[in-house]
């Protein structure tokens, strides 16, 4: 017996043993509606609008900006001689990668702190 095969038959055990959980019938919470005809205040405020997200937006400004676009430009070209064939073997432009996104961090971090709540 292998000990892959003796670790397996014991979760299949375990889990073989422990009793099935019963789910709720009624998962979803219907919208309470008041005598009007419209919605509580409860179910307004447990359905919250999720802000949109400018940390890519930021990000992308900051990768293209003057301070970072030589490094972006260098790692875009790493990527392109890789996929072509033409780099040494093993070359997967990591080192390129995290020198473009330091610099974008670095400089969207601030932008991105001032835009939070």
């Amino acid at each position: 017996m292998s000990v892959t095969s003796f670790f397996s038959s014991f979760f299949n055990t375990v889990h073989g043993d422990a009793p099935e959980e019963k789910q709720p019938e009624n998962e979803h919470k219907e919208e309470e509606v008041t005598e009007a005809g419209e919605p509580s205040k409860e179910s307004e405020e447990a359905e919250e609008v999720e802000a949109e997200d400018v940390h890519p937006i930021i990000l992308e400004e900051c990768k293209n900006s003057a301070a970072c676009a030589s490094l972006t430009r260098h790692f875009e070209h790493c990527q392109e001689k890789v996929q072509a064939g033409q780099g040494f073997k093993g070359e997967d432009c990591v080192e390129e990668l995290f020198h473009m996104m330091h610099c974008a961090d670095a400089c969207a971090a601030p932008k991105l702190f001032s835009k939070l709540k």
